[in-house]
Formats: structure tokens, C-alpha cells, sequence
């Protein structure tokens, strides 16, 4: 189960350091790819399923408060999207898509600072 941690902590620092290093770009690429498979099903899916195994794995985790809020925060998220209507959905993607590139950068230096805390609390740091 720890392979699929450090998997969880391999995207987030992929997309962190995408998001540090170009963030227009990435949010640019992010568009054309919601352009032309506007199916939000599979990433919600996979974002709710890493969520329960980061909930599922919290009690083994040092940082346990931290995996479970972010756990239930990703099953949440996946779940709205999920669930939602397309207006709902599109609106909150347009919000999350139209920041200014220094927002990208926060939320690119949070996705690295997970990776790395999800690194640690598996004993592999």
C-alpha cells in the first residue's frame, strides 16, 4: 500500500513543479485537455479513490490530522465533481482556471510540500 502513497506523491510533486515552473502553461494544457475530453468521470474517480486510500492509510501515517483532512478533502472534491451539473462544474472550473499565475505558484508550492510530507510520513525521507 505504500506504493500507491508514494504513487499519490509522485503526481502532486509533478504537478507542484509544473504548476512552480509554468504555471500559465500547465493551466494552458489543463483547457485543451477538459476541451477535448470534457468527461470528468475518470479524474473524479481516481481523485476519490486516491482520497480513500489516503484516509484508508492515515492511522499508519505520521501527519495522521493531515492525510485524513486532505483524504476527505479529495473525496469531496471528486464527489462535487462528480455530481454536479454541468453549469456548476463549468462555472467552478472557469474560477479555478482564470487565477492570476502567483496563485498557481501557491498551489504548486502546496502540491511539492505534500509530496514531500507524504514522502516522509512513509519512511522513505
Amino acid at each position: 500500500m505504500s506504493y500507491l502513497l508514494l504513487a499519490i506523491a509522485g503526481l502532486w510533486m509533478a504537478d507542484g513543479l509544473a504548476l512552480l515552473v509554468a504555471p500559465l502553461r500547465t493551466v494552458a494544457l489543463v483547457r485543451q485537455a477538459l476541451a477535448a475530453s470534457p468527461s470528468h468521470a475518470t479524474w473524479s474517480g481516481v481523485t476519490m479513490a486516491a482520497g480513500l486510500i489516503l484516509l484508508l492509510q492515515a492511522s499508519d501515517l505520521t501527519y495522521q490530522g493531515l492525510w485524513m483532512v486532505t483524504g476527505f478533502a479529495m473525496v469531496a472534491k471528486g464527489g462535487f465533481f462528480l455530481l454536479s451539473n454541468d453549469e456548476t462544474r463549468h462555472s467552478v472550473l472557469h474560477w479555478c482556471l482564470s487565477r492570476d499565475a502567483v496563485d498557481y505558484r501557491f498551489w504548486g508550492l502546496g502540491l511539492c510540500m505534500l509530496s514531500v510530507l507524504l514522502i516522509h510520513a512513509c519512511g522513505w525521507l
